[in-house]
């Protein structure tokens, strides 16, 4: 999804939202106008290629998008054309069904020529000749306007649709149903990849065919798709229509509740079902084969059961479905071993950035193949030809095509021996009865942890350079970036305050100069601190009390190097071997003789593929710590409150002044609330003799805010539980937050560490010097909105299972932390 969609997209919701503040009302309307612009770019399509206009003639003809754009007719003149267009054309009998059927029940609800005018310059921006832009529109709507995130449904990346379907590989005689279809990628990208198959081209063999008409026509009629949301079905059949498809079979049908199309069998599924359970479960009938409420689970069973005997299928699933022990999760994998499954490729945590950091794998059925083999294949993608953050950056890592050699191949019962693939016996899988699909359960690592690799120190295979002492009068604002003791942080070099030296210094500092990837190390200070340094550093030089590791590459790998080093037992021995005792400084001769176990070169490749592999499941677990918040999408129909009106503010000691002063009661200073954490832990108890008359009062579910800056600007803030005697104390610079029967703590909790709150109290803090606090007035006045508490229930309950989430990636780092750990210690021989 390119950046200038988006940015027409936010442009198009920025002018109506003075108009139109309901959100899906903003959906409706741009999705209309999106599809009227697309309307006459057919029409306009036809006319070039020398055939003729089908959509606005007679009429309607008036009513042609490029004539209601023509800069010579006024705003007034614009709006009456376009308002009068959309009643008109669900009555327009020369516009195909599926259009009259979209416009049935649409109108402008404003009567702003002027904003009319600008929106649809918005609009004009998309163009038909690349329809799939419509569908990323309405994905991308979705997102901003969080209607996707909620209901556990996450636009699909182009690529990934593309390989499942390659992966499949549907052919001309297939049926093909996505029962989730959303706007129908994956139903486009099959149709294209059954067009490809017969277009003559990449043919060396000649064995492609072109397709026949009667086979074109047959063609039409395979595919089919299923949805809940009416908006989805409308932008999904309008995708396919711009891809040939004049009768599009897009369906609304609650895949998981209804009936009606159960018994349809097909030879192809391929879907990314919604990864979210709604409140209380999904209420389905009783035809699936598993007794379950969770909608991921019913979505696989679901697709099992509509196959076809010879069928193929490609399903996106989360990481739950892999290993999760509750009993219809492990029901399901064992039907899944026993029933069509032949492979599982597990894919990056971060392909649903930035919609979600969610970690998934795709389940791949051919009952024929499953049949025939007593193995299941497991690929673990680790790279996708993208950056894993929110930005969707290209990148040159890509283990897609390989992952795809290897399934054509054992598609055809071949096995590609690889890092990627491990084939794992069916028996073995189902040894313990959990049937875990996880395939790094499986994989088998070398067992080096006997070998007794030679002790060797590091001036033997490196090169130790020391530093130069740069003048800081000479610094200048560009040139060669100086790496000081500063930017060298634990296991990272940092830019932070960057020093440049002139570039005509060049010749004079060139014995000092760095190369990428060199291994630096603390000198002074926190001394054993190491990074290895990023090409777009450079060029840099090196600073003095900064040493440099440079690899004698034959003989050694720089990130074998850099994983021996960063480590604590590393800093530990540079501790130790420091002299100095206000400021420790260590020695680069030290350094030279320091000696660390050398295994042979393809050793030390295995030991980097692993701990990098352990290292990017820690990366993907903190991005989701590090990025989740709790958040409340808030209606326009709820009530709009103080906080003052729901809570009481700094409740009083009064409440407890005839308390047993030897009492045991929690405390909790400032350094123990936690950041972006809904519970604090309460890691220390007082005596009520202790605290009584110093420290803030508060008890089971109050919420402590920080009042106090800087604490208060990082958002800190904690639901308290679990007090000991349901009575803590804590700092004087809290402001605690009581809830009354109206309101549930953890609403309270989401409503002040919202950025918004968290700016304008800034602005209204006091205080002289570096030590200013947010009034308590402010906070008493703050106004919320407020819903229903059946709403808030529902509301926590979602928060819970997303802080249950966050809660198994922290579980998850901890783990992968001590693997790494672990494998240290066996090549040290501990």
């Amino acid at each position: 999804m390119n950046t200038d969609t988006k940015r027409h997209i936010d442009s198009a919701r920025q002018v109506l939202v003075g108009v139109v503040p309901n959100p899906t009302s903003q959906i409706d309307q741009i999705t209309n106008a999106l599809i009227y612009k697309f309307m006459d770019d057919m029409d306009q399509s036809a006319i070039k290629a020398g055939g003729e206009a089908s959509f606005f003639i007679g009429e309607l003809e008036r009513y042609a998008w490029t004539r209601i754009m023509d800069s010579r007719i006024g705003n007034q003149d614009r709006m009456n054309l376009y308002s009068e267009a959309l009643l008109k054309f669900s009555e327009a009998k020369q516009l195909p069904e599926l259009f009259r059927g979209i416009f049935k029940s649409a109108f402008l609800p404003y009567r702003s020529p002027e904003v009319l005018g600008l929106f649809l310059k918005e609009i004009d921006y998309f163009d038909y000749s690349h329809p799939e832009e419509l569908g990323n529109a309405y994905e991308y709507l979705l997102s901003v306007m969080s209607s996707q995130g909620d209901a556990g449904q996450f636009r699909t990346p182009r690529h990934i649709i593309d390989f499942i379907v390659d992966v499949v590989n549907p052919t001309k005689d297939d049926k093909v149903l996505d029962p989730a279809c959303g706007t129908g990628g994956f139903l486009v990208s099959s149709y294209i990849h059954i067009l490809e198959q017969h277009d003559q081209k990449n043919d060396p063999n000649k064995k492609e065919k072109p397709l026949t008409p009667d086979e074109r026509k047959k063609l039409m009629n395979n595919f089919e798709g299923y949805d809940i949301d009416p908006g989805m079905v409308r932008i999904a059949q309008v995708n396919m229509y711009l891809h040939q498809f004049k009768n599009p079979k897009i369906f609304q049908y609650d895949t998981l509740s209804m009936e009606e199309r159960w018994n349809d069998k097909f030879d192809v599924v391929m879907a990314n079902p919604p990864f979210m359970s709604p409140h209380g479960g999904v209420q389905t009938h009783n035809k699936f084969s598993i007794k379950s409420s969770r909608s991921e689970v019913l979505f696989v069973d679901y697709i099992m059961n509509h196959l076809r005997p010879k069928g193929r299928a490609g399903i996106i699933v989360p990481e739950g479905i892999i290993f999760q022990s509750g009993t219809a999760h492990k029901l399901l994998r064992k039907n899944l071993i026993n029933d069509g499954l032949y492979a599982v490729v597990s894919l990056p945590s971060g392909v649903f950035q930035p919609y979600s950091g969610v970690k998934t794998s795709i389940l791949l059925f051919n009952n024929e193949l499953a049949k025939q083999s007593k193995e299941i294949l497991f690929i673990k993608v680790e790279n996708d030809g993208f950056d894993l953050g929110a930005t969707k950056r290209p990148i040159i890592k890509n283990d897609l095509p390989e992952a795809l050699s290897i399934l054509n191949s054992w598609n055809v019962g071949k096995k590609v021996e690889n890092k990627l693939s491990v084939y794992v016996e069916k028996s073995r899988i189902a040894e313990n009865g959990n049937y875990n699909l996880s395939g790094d359960r499986y994989r088998v690592v070398t067992d080096y942890s006997n070998a007794k690799w030679p002790m060797v120190e590091l001036e033997e295979y490196c090169e130790i350079l020391n530093g130069y002492a740069f003048k800081s009068e000479e610094y200048s604002d560009k040139g060669i970036r100086v790496i000081r003791i500063t930017n060298v942080q634990k296991g990272l070099i940092v830019d932070d305050n960057p020093k440049f030296y002139p570039e005509d210094s060049r010749k004079e500092i060139k014995q000092y100069m760095l190369e990428k990837n060199d291994l630096l190390v603390s000198l002074t200070g926190n001394v054993g601190r190491v990074g290895l340094l990023p090409s777009e550093l450079l060029p840099a030089a090196l600073n003095q009390r900064v040493g440099c590791i440079r690899t004698l590459r034959e003989k050694v790998i720089k990130n074998y190097l850099f994983h021996i080093l960063n480590t604590e037992f590393f800093e530990n021995e540079c501790i130790k071997s420091s002299s100095g005792v206000a400021q420790k400084n260590l020695s680069t001769e030290w350094l030279k003789k320091y000696k660390i176990p050398f295994p042979p070169l393809e050793i030390q490749i295995q030991i980097i593929e692993e701990l990098d592999g352990n290292q990017k499941i820690i990366d993907g677990a903190r991005q989701i710590v590090k990025n989740w918040k709790p958040r409340i999408y808030t209606d326009p129909k709820w009530w709009k409150v103080k906080l003052e009106d729901v809570c009481e503010i700094n409740p009083k000691k009064s409440e407890i002044k005839n308390l047993n002063t030897n009492m045991e009661v929690s405390f909790v200073p400032m350094s123990d609330l936690n950041q972006k954490n809904l519970y604090f832990q309460v890691l220390k108890t007082k005596k009520v003799s202790e605290v009584m008359g110093s420290y803030t009062y508060f008890s089971d579910n109050d919420v402590l805010l920080a009042r106090v800056t800087p604490c208060f600007e990082n958002g800190k803030a904690g639901i308290a539980k679990n007090l000991k005697n349901k009575i803590g104390f804590g700092s004087s610079e809290y402001i605690i937050l009581r809830p009354t029967k109206k309101i549930l703590p953890e609403i309270i909790y989401t409503n002040i560490i919202d950025n918004n709150f968290n700016l304008k109290g800034k602005a209204q803090m006091t205080g002289t010097g570096g030590l200013q606090r947010v009034p308590v007035v402010f906070v008493e006045n703050w106004i919320i909105s407020l819903p229903p508490l059946e709403i808030q229930k529902q509301i926590v309950e979602k928060i819970e299972a997303e802080r249950a989430m966050v809660e198994s990636a922290k579980k998850l780092i901890e783990i992968y932390e001590q693997k790494i750990k672990d494998v240290i210690a066996k090549l040290w021989g501990e």
